[in-house]
């Protein structure tokens, strides 16, 4: 195929468009000529995009779960233990704070929980239903309805669908046997709910409380109200919902974003490694061809134009089918485990998951390419 030179010329343009459709011809026929390292080509880069985007998801899913939940306890303000981290399980502190906020001006009602743990990101909240019902306007239930007994449970309908449980089902948490009594729908507060007392015996944490959530006679007053409350209580981080829910964001997960950067840098390792072998090995496979486009006057620039297009084809089907692929890894998370997890689709990550998967590819072929270019023509002819 002889190579023309550009010139500003018409015929030169037709000639460049020419060589340019050759070029991408023969980078389809290459691909189409290997459809299993085509196809696992492509699944691999596909599914760097996919975990990427998986990953920011769960974040960001989770995040705005909790976000709703938060929203959907309908306090003004919230009072956490001291020292207590942002997101994640707060330690506990004494309850006597309780009656105390209770009797501030300007507070309605005010009630606590108690959260513990139940395994990976899992939790059952403890409260005094009569109180937390006053204060939200209570749980909206699908079926059945609240607990009035030591042994009984009311679950989400996430949590539910996830371990199939109906009513009158045993539920076994912390090594004791509670009856499921009510299903609630999703969006406030958590997804297993007992009574506050019945919790804080089973963990050792009598008279504990995790956070106590208050509502005002005129939510107009939260700041000032707020204001007051530190004064009095100078070690409890004190926010209003508002304030709280604006937290919910990754850069305040401890380590999400250092655990992120070493998956893109898994990512970005994976998608060079197999492109690499991918198109090292068609190099070998192609050494004869790549002498007859010598032969016939191919420069290096256009033998490593063939192959980087080839990789760019890959990288970016790999980067369609890994946004796609990312919508059915949600799709798996909510039909099998909705009461665990939660997976965003995140559109402003696809051309960034998309860059690092194309960066990578390309990374990977420029050894091959270098090395195909320096063949000598004469010695590729030869090649058996």
């Amino acid at each position: 195929m002889a190579l023309l030179a550009c010139n500003p010329t018409e015929a030169g343009r037709d000639n460049r468009i020419l060589t340019n459709r050759l070029i991408n011809k023969l980078v389809v026929e290459n691909l189409k000529h290997r459809p299993i390292r085509t196809l696992l080509s492509v699944l691999v880069i596909g599914l760097q995009v996919t975990m990427v985007l998986t990953l920011v998801g769960l974040g960001r899913g989770m995040l705005e779960d909790q976000k709703t939940r938060a929203k959907g306890i309908g306090a003004d303000l919230l009072i956490r233990a001291p020292g207590s981290s942002v997101i994640g399980l707060s330690t506990n502190f004494n309850a006597k704070i309780l009656p105390f906020v209770q009797k501030q001006p300007h507070v309605r009602i005010a009630t606590g929980a108690l959260v513990q743990g139940i395994g990976g990101l899992n939790t059952i909240t403890g409260l005094d239903l009569k109180a937390f019902s006053e204060l939200s306007g209570g749980f909206h239930f699908r079926s059945g309805g609240p607990f009035t007994g030591a042994d009984q449970v009311i679950v989400d309908e996430f949590y539910a669908n996830e371990h199939k449980l109906k009513l009158g089902d045993p539920l076994k948490i912390l090594n004791r046997d509670w009856k499921v009594v009510g299903i609630f729908q999703p969006g406030m507060l958590a997804r297993v709910v007992v009574p506050l007392d019945v919790l804080q015996d089973l963990t050792a944490n009598t008279g504990k409380l995790t956070a106590i959530y208050a509502k005002l006679d005129n939510p107009a007053l939260t700041n000032q109200v707020i204001t007051e409350l530190k004064d009095k209580l100078k070690e409890y981080p004190i926010y209003s919902m508002e304030e709280w829910v604006s937290l919910f964001s990754v850069s305040n997960v401890p380590a999400f974003m250092d655990f992120l950067g070493v998956i893109i840098g898994i990512g970005v390792l994976v998608g060079f490694l197999v492109v690499f072998l991918s198109m090292y090995t068609a190099v070998l496979e192609r050494t004869r061809e790549i002498g007859v486009l010598k032969a016939l006057g191919a420069s290096p620039l256009y033998i490593v134009n063939i192959l980087m297009r080839e990789t760019a084809v890959l990288a970016v089907i790999g980067s369609v089918l890994g946004v796609l692929m990312a919508y059915g890894t949600r799709w798996i998370i909510d039909t099998l485990i909705p009461g665990s997890l939660t997976q965003a689709i995140v559109p402003d990550w696809w051309p960034i998951a998309s860059g690092i998967a194309i960066g990578g590819a390309l990374l990977g072929a420029v050894y091959p390419g270098l090395k195909a270019a320096r063949q000598d023509a004469i010695e590729a002819l030869a090649y058996e």
